[in-house]
Parts: structure tokens; C-alpha cells; sequence
């Protein structure tokens, strides 16, 4: 089966996230996954592209942080977990009132809110949402054939932080064993920071959840 899949990844800001563009080969059009702070790399990028979405894995400050300018420019519509939207618009939450920023991030509110199970059908591409929480309340990860963007859940050897406000250690194992682990093998997971991986070499050699495989 063909994969009609092109990845552009850019890390953005201080603290590196991780910004994608996908691609469809056939339809020419694009969507943005976590546009990141200091967004000006990926809105070059984006220059010219019919942009037909935008999704985030969640609301944390370092992934939202040029949601405005990215939809400014491409006036595509905003996904993201129905737990998090109140997040776009409260500083707090989010968590860039806790920062020495010019200015708190404040978003509008997201166009549409996202289930767990759902597919969205975009761009020309079938994507699978998948709740996978922990590491903030309504993290999601979207699941593309054999590719899966997975926000700060998942890293390669690593797993994402569960020490900030609506943080839960036991709630991002279950979502990484439950959910990600029941990926096939040869799944590549793009993370919100730090290179790609795979399921299969999460299983094998991440310190953080190899002693928990059923």
C-alpha cells in the first residue's frame, strides 16, 4: 500500500518542540501538528501550502505558542481534547503565566474538539485519535497508517514529564501500554521533543517501560 506520507519536522523555541508538517503526495495538501514557540521557521514553510488543519497534541505552553501566527496565516481550523480547550485562553493553564515571556500565550478557542477513537478524515488522510493522557489531562496522539504523533507522551528511551499541574505517572503508563503499545511494532512515533523512534525499540531498550509489558 502506498504511503502518501511527507514528514517535516522543525525543533522550535526554547524548549525545542518539536513542529510537524504532513504532507499528502497526491492531494497537496498539508496539516500542522503543534505549531510550536518562535514559529517563524515553520510559518516559511508553510508559505504557499494549503494548510487543511491544525492538531494539537495538547495545550502546554511550548506547543502552542505560535498557534496565532500559524492560523493567522493559514486560517485553518484548530483540533485538540475537549479536556484542554479551555487551556487556548487561560495563561495558567497552559502554563505561560509560570514563565518570564513578553507576553502570556492566549488562543482563541479550538473550532473542534477531538474523541478517542475518532478518525478524522483530512488532507486526504484517514488519522486515528487516540486519548492518551498522563502527561497532561486531554494529551492526544494521532495515528497516521504506521506513523504516530504522540505530543510529550511517548520519547525514544524516554517518556514525558508527570510533575506539572494535571500530571499523572500511573494514568501515562496505562496510556503508553494501553494505547501506543497496542500500535503495531513498526510504528514510527514522532515525539513532541527529540528524535523519532519506534514502538518496537520502546518495548525493547525504554528504561521507563520495559519492567511494566504484560
Amino acid at each position: 500500500m502506498k504511503d502518501n506520507l511527507l514528514v517535516e519536522s522543525m525543533a522550535l523555541g526554547p524548549f525545542q518542540t518539536n513542529a510537524y508538517i504532513l504532507t499528502h503526495s497526491e492531494t497537496g495538501e498539508s496539516i500542522v501538528i503543534d505549531p510550536g514557540m518562535e514559529p517563524e521557521p515553520l510559518l516559511r514553510k508553510l508559505a504557499g501550502k494549503k494548510v487543511a488543519a491544525i492538531l494539537l497534541t495538547h495545550a502546554h505552553l511550548d506547543h502552542i505558542g505560535g498557534l496565532n501566527q500559524v492560523r493567522e496565516l493559514t486560517h485553518a481550523p484548530v483540533y485538540i481534547h475537549p479536556l484542554e480547550q479551555e487551556w487556548l485562553t487561560d495563561p495558567d493553564l497552559n502554563g505561560s503565566s509560570r514563565w518570564n515571556l513578553p507576553e502570556p500565550i492566549i488562543c482563541q478557542r479550538a473550532e473542534h474538539e477531538l474523541a478517542d477513537g475518532q478518525t478524522l478524515e483530512l488532507a486526504g488522510f484517514s488519522i486515528r485519535v487516540l486519548h492518551t493522557p498522563g502527561h497532561s489531562p486531554g494529551s492526544c496522539s494521532f495515528v497516521i497508517g504506521r506513523h504516530c504523533f504522540g505530543g510529550d507522551v511517548l520519547f525514544a528511551q524516554s517518556i514525558g514529564r508527570t510533575d506539572l499541574p494535571g500530571g499523572d505517572f500511573e494514568t501515562l503508563m496505562i496510556s503508553i501500554q494501553d494505547k501506543l503499545f497496542e500500535l503495531d511494532d513498526e510504528t514510527i512515533v514522532y515525539p513532541g521533543h527529540g528524535p523519532k523512534t519506534t514502538i518496537d525499540t520502546e518495548k525493547t531498550f525504554n528504561p521507563f517501560v520495559t519492567g511494566m509489558l504484560r
